[in-house]
């Protein structure tokens, strides 16, 4: 016989094997009992929640002659029939491949025929937000008008693509997602019935990565039934969904919040060289964070309102020296960088700058402790110290003066730029400067034009690297990059073979080698703001010299040449 994947195995025959939906089950099972039955429902929810097998169950139980309490015996030729879908009373359809107007007419002229087996004749349109337009007008005729014993059940992961001529027309009930309990405790049930040995932990990463869909837990439970048949265990697990281990998260920020970016950076590293899942790490930090952040202020511990975290002394601890504060920056910054993620192929620098940005977070944050001392008031030591700090900061202030209205200037004292959370970088001023005034929109348009084949000569980590950057000035022998980060520019700077790689396709395709200069995104309108306000300084400072040297032409002399004309005239010292 041919191998049957588990969740159609395990595909509930009555409505007490279906799981976390005991709500819409108890509904429909009293709707059968008091032969009260509606003529049409829509089904919808998440993918793998139970609609389609619902609904079969439903046919089963509305026709089934032995049917106690609204469930089916499962025993019946009807019941039977339903189950192995060679009861022509009952249709299951697929909107996806019979979407069109003629396949509804079908539907709606055969449903005026009388159930030849059953008592009721059933069709179950599974994603029938798929139907077109004329589809549904055609299949509200039917809705508006339904025929004696037939029962429409429309099933659909998007209700909002549904006309809502339709969805008045029909019971609604609304499929939620599975609970991680619910799932574990089928799964448990499977293993038990098919004498699998398992771990706790293994099913719990199971219920996670499933996110609420049954299917999708028994699909990966199926997967790993496949890797070890004997034993379901949690290394295993973590291999096939990419998941990361507690103790790993545990180091992991253990190291951001002690400022140990080099070990936080090897963690990272390690993790991705396994093949581990950036998404899934990211998710898996920013769940471990909210569970320390709920472990910290629960009064009482409650294992169920965990995500991924489970209890331990290393746990504990770990809550116990981490501020609060930090893990909220935590959730924040990860938060950002599972958006990035999305939009880039090389999810290796974000994680970076992330991990970078937080272990450097203390630094940022330095003024906390002063304003703590400020809540608890000063102490006398504390006074005297910032009397000598302000004393200081009161003469220099003075000699600044001093010095400016002496040079005549009186120029404003321009904040330092502050670090970026990756380093600080400075970029090559002098270089782009020289760039600026020699660059041409020709230039810059021709490498603009051969950009896309410059990144596709690159390897891979140098064609991601530059994937996030882009030309934003060029001259004849130089070229201006923009980066969005400090770090990317280091390592664009470092990399002498990337320049090299660059400029042998350049020298080949319009025959010149150029410089390339590396500025963040930060900087850049800082910088042509500067050179343009030099550039100005510069042209008022030469139209001043030039107009110095001359002297005021005497009025008696004006008086002559207005008199007698510049010809007759001759001025002699």
């Amino acid at each position: 016989m041919t191998y049957q994947a588990l969740y159609r195995v395990w595909r509930p025959q009555s409505f007490k094997e279906v799981y976390g939906q005991e709500m819409i089950t108890q509904t429909l099972q009293n709707a059968i009992s008091q032969g009260t039955p509606s003529h049409a429902y829509l089904f919808t929810g998440p993918r793998g929640t139970g609609k389609t097998s619902v609904a079969k169950i439903f046919s089963k139980a509305i026709n089934c002659p032995n049917s106690t309490n609204g469930e089916p015996c499962n025993e019946c030729a009807i019941c039977e029939q339903i189950t192995e879908g060679s009861l022509g009373d009952v249709m299951e359809i697929d909107a996806a491949s019979n979407n069109g107007v003629e396949e509804i007419r079908d539907i709606r002229e055969k449903a005026n025929y009388a159930p030849t087996q059953a008592e009721y004749k059933v069709y179950i349109i599974d994603e029938v937000h798929m139907l077109s337009m004329g589809a549904f007008n055609a299949l509200l005729k039917t809705l508006e008008e339904p025929p004696k014993n037939v029962v429409f059940i429309l099933a659909t992961t998007e209700p909002h693509k549904i006309p809502l001529t339709i969805i008045s027309r029909t019971q609604r009930f609304d499929f939620r997602r599975v609970s991680e309990e619910d799932i574990i405790q089928r799964m448990e049930y499977i293993l038990t019935e098919t004498e699998v040995n398992y771990e706790e932990d293994a099913l719990l990463l199971i219920a996670k990565a499933a996110e609420g869909g049954m299917r999708d837990a028994l699909s990966i439970l199926d997967q790993a039934l496949s890797f070890q048949d004997e034993e379901i265990l949690t290394a295993d697990i973590q291999l096939i969904t990419g998941s990361v281990t507690q103790e790993l998260l545990e180091e992991y920020l253990e190291a951001l919040a002690t400022k140990d970016t080099k070990t936080a950076l090897d963690l990272l590293q390690s993790l991705l060289s396994e093949g581990k899942d950036a998404g899934r790490f990211v998710e898996d930090v920013i769940l471990f964070s909210r569970d320390l952040l709920l472990f910290q202020n629960m009064q009482r511990k409650v294992r169920s309102l965990f995500k991924i975290a489970k209890f331990s002394e290393e746990f504990e601890k770990l809550a116990s020296k981490i501020a609060d504060e930090f893990l909220y920056e935590v959730i924040n910054i990860f938060n950002k960088t599972q958006q990035e993620l999305r939009l880039s192929n090389h999810a290796e620098v974000y994680l970076e700058v992330a991990t970078i940005k937080l272990s450097q977070y203390e630094k940022v944050e330095s003024a906390v402790p002063v304003a703590a001392q400020v809540k608890e008031g000063p102490k006398n030591e504390d006074i005297q110290r910032m009397q000598r700090e302000m004393s200081s900061m009161r003469s220099l202030l003075s000699e600044m003066k001093e010095n400016g209205s002496a040079n005549g200037q009186g120029q404003e004292v321009k904040k330092a730029r502050p670090k970026s959370p990756t380093g600080d970088y400075q970029a090559d001023r002098v270089g782009i400067y020289r760039v600026l005034s020699e660059a041409t929109h020709e230039d810059l348009d021709q490498i603009k034009s051969l950009w896309t084949d410059i990144l596709n000569l690159l390897d891979v980590g140098q064609k991601a690297l530059l994937n996030n950057a882009k030309p934003v000035a060029a001259s004849p022998s130089a070229l201006v990059i923009e980066f969005a980060y400090d770090i990317l520019c280091q390592r664009a700077e470092e990399d002498n073979l990337l320049e090299n790689t660059v400029n042998d396709y350049l020298e080949k395709v319009i025959n010149k080698r150029i410089q390339l200069l590396y500025i963040t995104t930060e900087e850049w309108p800082k910088v042509r703001k500067d050179y343009i306000a030099q550039m100005k300084k510069e042209k008022d400072d030469e139209t001043n010299s030039t107009e110095e040297p001359q002297e005021k032409e005497d009025p008696v002399v004006s008086k002559a040449v207005e008199f007698f004309g510049e010809e007759i005239v001759e001025i002699i010292e």
